[in-house]
């Protein structure tokens, strides 16, 4: 079979947890690089980790990658690239998004254009025609610029692949569904442990991790703009991976998860979104403050995204809360608990220096991953 080279963005600071599910699929990993890791696989692999992965954002296959520091090498550079291996005659493709970083040539509109223009250049020769139709399956492009040097790709996925399908209502700074399952991730909780939430808006860190205990796919429920290609990848490929991941599903597992808000509304919604998830039988749903928290359990894990004063009048607010919030988690003495926050002063309020810190961008954000690791609970016989 023929082997591609694919890249897959997540956010900056989960390329470990991204990795391994990459390498967990069987797929080499050719190049780990800051919200990015590039690796190889069959055609199979569009179907599969558009399905499978749970941190990445998206699947591109990598068509080109050359050094241009004028437009006339970019020009020339795209239009070396060999288009007609991954566009038929009749595709309807675009530049969807341009960046530049440190690069001679920075203006995003004019990249997206002139890489248009070759690559419609080189169509034409190869086929052998003055126009193209475009009224074919869609092939949408990306052009990234990063110190002079060009990556392109040409994405698989369409709609960001944290979209799921299950989050209809979200609280006012939702935490995204990949970044809430790297945060997941990057903790040693297992299905057989008890997960608390204490923050839970709409529900995606309890959801996601009732999808990681029960092994639901996450985009097993959402459909890909690269099932309509026809060139690339076989209907049969997305059916077989459809079909791996049903029979992947184990809803036979005790799991104890646990989501709390004390917003009445979020509550609601979270439940809703936990039930389009099909996850709610795993679910506690509860109206309750945090200050409540309290367990009989002695060991467990709390996972939460707390609020972090992103509007000016309530940072006055933080130290109050992050104080609180670290005293009521330190009367669950051997429990492990990890707080992401955009709040840089947390750690300083919660008065407990954490295992591990780590920076984690939400976007344009730089939260802050605080890990507090409680010890480990007894072997069972």
């Amino acid at each position: 079979m023929k082997q591609y080279e694919y890249m897959a963005p997540c956010h900056f600071g989960i390329e470990a947890v991204l990795k391994r599910e990459l390498q967990d699929l069987g797929y080499e990993i050719t190049q780990v690089e800051d919200g990015k890791i590039t690796f190889k696989g069959d055609q199979s692999a569009i179907a599969r980790a558009n399905i499978f992965l749970r941190t990445a954002e998206r699947i591109m296959i990598k068509a080109g990658k050359f050094q241009a520091k004028t437009f006339d090498d970019l020009f020339e550079s795209t239009k070396a690239v060999p288009w007609e291996n991954y566009l038929p005659k009749d595709a309807k493709f675009w530049v969807t998004k341009a960046t530049a970083v440190k690069s001679t040539l920075m203006s995003t509109t004019d990249i997206q254009s002139i890489v248009k223009k070759a690559i419609v250049e080189r169509l034409k020769s190869v086929y052998g025609v003055e126009w193209l139709s475009e009224t074919g399956a869609k092939y949408p492009i990306r052009v990234n610029l990063i110190k002079d040097e060009v990556t392109i790709g040409i994405d698989t996925t369409g709609v960001s692949l944290h979209k799921r399908g299950y989050r209809l209502a979200t609280a006012k700074a939702p935490l995204s569904e990949t970044l809430a399952a790297a945060l997941i991730m990057l903790t040693p909780w297992k299905k057989d442990r008890i997960l608390i939430d204490p923050f839970c808006g709409s529900g995606t860190i309890a959801i996601e991790a009732a999808m990681i205990g029960a092994n639901i796919a996450p985009g097993i429920n959402r459909s890909f703009i690269a099932e309509h290609w026809t060139n690339i990848i076989l209907a049969k490929d997305w059916y077989n991976a459809i079909d791996e991941a049903y029979r992947a599903i184990n809803k036979d597992v005790e799991m104890h998860i646990q989501a709390f808000d004390l917003d009445p509304e979020m509550v609601k919604s979270a439940r809703e979104n936990a039930e389009r998830a099909d996850v709610s039988e795993f679910i506690h749903f509860q109206q309750r403050d945090f200050h409540d928290l309290k367990s009989p359990k002695k060991y467990g894990f709390i996972i939460t995204n707390p609020p972090y004063g992103e509007r000016l009048e309530e940072k006055s607010d933080m130290p109050k809360l992050y104080s609180d919030i670290g005293k009521t988690f330190a009367q669950l003495d051997s429990w492990s608990y990890f707080i992401i926050s955009g709040y840089d002063e947390a750690a300083k309020y919660i008065g407990k220096k954490p295992a591990k810190n780590r920076k984690i961008y939400n976007g344009m954000l730089k939260t802050y991953y605080y890990q507090y690791m409680g010890p480990k609970p007894p072997r069972k016989d």
